[in-house]
């Protein structure tokens, strides 16, 4: 056992020591810790004599430290502070824990962060940590409360469950003023463009060609390699972009953007998943997951009616 272990003088007495010190009287400071003031007197003792001090010179109706009392005071007093805000602390985090939530940026950016509000104002006891990034985690090992990814269907893992699909439709600002994509209106338009060949159905090539303009130029392109980046530029009306209509439905809905033309695409075999280890849950994982499950549905009802 270690030393200085062994010779370490009872701690409790220290905050009947602290109080007195601070204000000069037994009485007073057994009324601050709710103890009697004999109690108060004991504890001193007590420690007195564990460290062979005194630390108090008692006078008749006096109480004054001694030097020993003054320095113990004060290492003790800003210890004893620190150690109740740490326990404090503990106990908040204990009680507290947040939900993790692990999406990709996109749909943290678009669909996720902008909802929840709505849930906070309904459980203001619980805490959310969003874990945002495009790397798929292993929510097991990582300490993932649940996940909510974008993959081909027959990837989903097993366990999981389907939020929705996707459909895809031209967006652009009001301010704009377009209303439709054709040869007229083509070349004055600045098209943005999501640069990745993973995802062609959200690349220009393929809905020009399928509306017969693959030979008409734009009057510009401008590429980002972030989703949520192309439709914030998209909302602040720099082009038009094609637009996943259940992660943007928020922003048509508000007027943000609006649905240029008529046609829209269903992108077959893939969607978007919640993903949770497995069970026990605790209540406020149960409650989110509940939640993210009613605005799913929202979002997809939202989508069709647009």
């Amino acid at each position: 056992m270690d030393k200085t272990r062994r010779r370490l003088p009872p701690l409790e007495p220290l905050k009947g020591f602290v109080a007195s010190a601070r204000s000069l009287s037994f009485t007073r400071a057994a009324a601050s810790l709710h103890l009697t003031q004999s109690a108060v007197s004991r504890q001193v003792q007590t420690l007195e004599q564990a460290l062979g001090v005194a630390l108090f010179e008692r006078g008749v109706r006096e109480l004054r430290l001694t030097a020993d009392g003054v320095r113990l005071f004060d290492a003790a007093a800003g210890w004893l502070e620190h150690y109740a805000r740490l326990a404090d602390e503990f106990a908040r985090h204990e009680l507290r824990q947040p939900v993790t939530v692990t999406a990709s940026i996109g749909i943290a950016a678009l669909w996720l962060v902008p909802r929840l509000s709505g849930f906070q104002t309904a459980n203001p006891g619980i805490d959310i940590r969003i874990a945002a990034g495009n790397r798929i985690v292993d929510i097991g090992r990582e300490g993932i409360d649940l996940a909510i990814r974008y993959c081909r269907d027959v990837d989903a893992p097993s366990g999981s469950e389907r939020l929705f699909g996707e459909s895809v439709v031209p967006v652009a600002s009001p301010a704009l003023d377009v209303l439709e994509i054709d040869r007229e209106t083509l070349p004055t338009l600045t098209l943005l463009e999501f640069d990745d060949p993973r995802y062609p159905w959200l690349r220009w090539n393929d809905w020009l060609a399928a509306m017969g303009l693959e030979q008409v130029a734009p009057a510009a392109t401008l590429a980002f390699s972030h989703y949520d980046q192309l439709i914030q530029a998209a909302v602040a009306g720099q082009g038009v972009a094609i637009g996943r209509a259940e992660l943007v439905d928020r922003m048509t809905r508000s007027g943000q953007l609006h649905i240029v033309g008529s046609r829209r695409r269903q992108v077959e075999g893939r969607g978007f998943w919640l993903i949770q280890p497995a069970p026990p849950w605790r209540d406020e994982v149960a409650r989110f997951a509940a939640w993210v499950r009613g605005e799913a549905r929202a979002a997809v009802a939202a989508a069709a009616a647009a």
